[in-house]
C-alpha cells in the first residue's frame, strides 16, 4: 500500500509539473523551431488594402534626433488592419514614446518585427502564437507620428540589427 501510495503520489506531482511547464515548454521549442529557420526573403504585406508599388523606400532617411529611420511607412486609412507579416510569438503588446502603441511580434529566423502607431490592438498578448496574416491591430499615427498622416511604421530587426523590409515585401 506504501509504495502504491508513493507512486500515487509521483504520478500526481509528475502531472501537475506537467500542467504547469508543458505549455511553457511547448512555447520554447516553438520559439526555437523559429530561431532555426531560415529569415524570410519574401514578407505578406502587413496592412490591408496596399499593394507594394504603392510603398516607398524611407530606409535610413533622417529623423529627429540625429536618427536614421529603421523601418518602412505604409500609409493608409486610420483603423485598416495590420496584418502579421510572418508567423511567429507575440513578445510585446504596449506604448513606447517614438512608436505610440506597438505590437512586437518574434518570427523565423529570430528576427523581431516591430508594428509601430497602431490606433488600436485587436485582441492579441505577449505570448501569443500568431499565424501569417493574424490582425494585430489598426492603423493610426500614435507616439511621435501624431502629426503626420495614419501609417503604420513596420521594421524589421535581425541578429545583426534593423534589416530594410522594403525589398522583402511581396510584390
Amino acid at each position: 500500500m506504501r509504495i502504491f501510495l508513493r507512486s500515487l503520489l509521483i504520478a500526481v506531482v509528475l502531472l501537475a509539473a506537467w500542467g504547469l511547464l508543458g505549455p511553457w515548454l511547448r512555447h520554447a521549442v516553438y520559439a526555437m523551431r523559429l530561431a532555426a529557420m531560415p529569415a524570410p526573403s519574401v514578407l505578406a504585406m502587413p496592412v490591408n488594402g496596399v499593394r507594394p508599388r504603392e510603398l516607398r523606400d524611407t530606409w535610413h532617411a533622417s529623423r529627429s534626433e540625429g536618427r536614421r529611420h529603421e523601418g518602412i511607412d505604409i500609409f493608409a486609412r486610420r483603423g485598416t488592419a495590420v496584418r502579421a507579416a510572418t508567423e511567429g510569438i507575440v513578445l510585446r503588446v504596449g506604448t513606447n514614446r517614438l512608436g505610440g502603441q506597438v505590437v512586437w511580434v518574434l518570427g523565423p529566423g529570430g528576427q523581431r518585427h516591430y508594428y509601430a502607431h497602431l490606433d488600436s490592438y485587436s485582441d492579441v498578448a505577449p505570448g501569443m502564437r500568431v499565424e501569417q496574416g493574424r490582425v494585430l491591430g489598426y492603423v493610426g499615427n500614435t507616439g511621435n507620428a501624431r502629426s503626420t498622416p495614419p501609417h503604420l511604421h513596420y521594421g524589421v530587426y535581425g541578429m545583426e540589427g534593423p534589416v530594410n523590409p522594403y525589398p522583402l515585401l511581396k510584390p
